[in-house]
């Protein structure tokens, strides 16, 4: 639970020039994963007497300014995964010692959500509205557990139709424009069982999955993405027997397999299937890979904010996902390496630079000469 201190912050204003204090509202909330009701209340409530306005759904809060088809969404997650061993500092209580803030969440994702939100707001504020379009800021749920329950799959039905989007991950303020996905499988290796002091009378499975791992050691996918090189194949688990004195019938491993655009999963799984000696099983396929091309409208406008910043592909997944239908890029503040560690921190001026950052990209999205491109 929040601290008393915590709950009374959602009772002030937020000044929407300070993404830095907003960010430590957001990290004194301890927003695990389905615990998200009370940052979301602190959110809407900013929202609501910032006069924009708001769209609450379950614990999801999305909130924007201007009217028109063309819609821009800035995405960023509240949930944070529970603290690790040997946080310097409390985790949930931010510190800022020689320009840099530490705290849960501060870098994955809740600096991203600050700065878009301020960057937002203070447009807002300015009466800055978006020709023709409009721009949001949808803060979502359960996007850590990476469980069937997403908050940014669930809002996406109960917002307008999108044309853009960047979602807001720990990229140091790189855009990214392509990003792997995760196909899972398992391969189940069948024998028989008998006594092990009969083990000629049996066929052992484990041997068999064996033979299906070398057979996937052997697999080709030569096919390249640009940004992210070709897919991998790992086996990374391995389960088969139970009890030391019986044979093994069945043996089970696990696949993870990081994809690229160069493939569908549908065309990996069917290659898997004919190189190995198993029966595959499709475990978890809804990770797909993304991309934008680079001369899409909102990688143009990432650019025009960020000119020196060389566009990227993540080999990790995010909310992206949940958006492989429209033309996005990932790009926020924070390095991601210090994303879920014990020293989860990020430099306060990098905050502000985001800010800056998320606030120039908004108005080249909607620069005059860009409709349509």
């Amino acid at each position: 639970m929040p601290s008393q201190q915590t709950g009374a912050m959602a009772t002030r204003l937020m000044n929407p020039t300070d993404a830095v204090n907003l960010l430590k509202d957001l990290i004194r909330f301890p927003s695990l994963t389905g615990e998200e009701a009370e940052i979301a209340d602190f959110v809407e409530a900013q929202a609501r007497r910032a006069g924009v306005d708001v769209l609450r759904h379950e614990d999801n809060v999305a909130f924007g300014v201007g009217d028109g088809n063309d819609t821009l969404v800035l995405n960023s997650h509240l949930d944070v995964v529970p603290p690790a061993d040997g946080h310097p500092y409390a985790p949930f209580e931010p510190v800022t010692t020689d320009g840099v803030l530490y705290g849960r969440g501060s870098v994955d994702a809740k600096a991203s959500g600050a700065a878009m939100t301020t960057a937002l707001l203070s447009l807002a504020d300015e009466g800055w509205r978006p020709p023709n379009g409009q721009v949001l800021v949808g803060l979502t749920t359960h996007e850590e557990s990476g469980g069937k329950k997403n908050g940014l799959r669930d809002l996406r039905p109960h917002l307008p139709s999108l044309s853009a989007a960047v979602v807001g991950e720990p990229t140091q303020l790189r855009p990214c424009i392509a990003q792997k996905g995760l196909l899972i499988l398992k391969l189940h290796a069948q024998g028989q069982a008998a006594h092990a002091g009969r083990a000629h009378l049996g066929e052992n499975a484990i041997p068999a999955a064996i033979a299906a791992i070398q057979q996937l050691e052997g697999l080709s996918l030569n096919r390249k993405d640009p940004h992210l090189g070709a897919p991998t194949v790992t086996v990374t688990t391995i389960d088969g027997g139970d009890a030391h004195n019986v044979v093994p019938e069945h043996c089970v491993c696990t696949v993870d397999c990081r994809t690229t655009p160069a493939y569908t999963h549908a065309e990996i799984v069917e290659t898997v299937r004919e190189a190995v000696d198993a029966e595959v099983e499709v475990y978890s396929d809804r990770l797909v890979p993304c991309t934008t091309p680079m001369d899409a409208r909102i990688v143009r406008a990432a650019q025009s904010a960020r000119p020196n910043a060389e566009p990227f592909g993540s080999p990790t997944s995010s909310d992206w996902v949940f958006l492989h239908d429209v033309p996005t890029v990932k790009m926020g503040p924070g390095l991601s390496d210090r994303s879920h560690t014990a020293e989860e921190r990020i430099d306060v001026s990098e905050v502000r630079e985001a800010v800056n950052v998320y606030q120039a990209l908004i108005q080249s999205y909607f620069s005059p000469g860009r409709d349509g491109a």
